[in-house]
């Protein structure tokens, strides 16, 4: 299994932009994963950011 982190930054920008906050809020409300911190930094895995965001995706074209 290879697992490919991704950054704060890199979330952000694959989000269009959204601001630190706003991704903290979205990870409080459940509409992210939460990060995985490792040395001090903290990290996502892109598999679970890309599933987590179909999931979104599919469950508002349903309603």
């Amino acid at each position: 299994m290879d697992i490919q982190l991704i950054t704060i930054s890199q979330l952000s920008h694959k989000l269009g932009g959204r601001s630190k906050a706003s991704i903290y809020r979205d990870i409080g409300n459940g509409n992210l994963p939460r990060p995985v911190k490792l040395s001090g930094s903290v990290y996502w895995d892109q598999s679970q950011v890309d599933a987590h965001l179909k999931a979104l995706m599919e469950s508002q074209a349903t309603e």
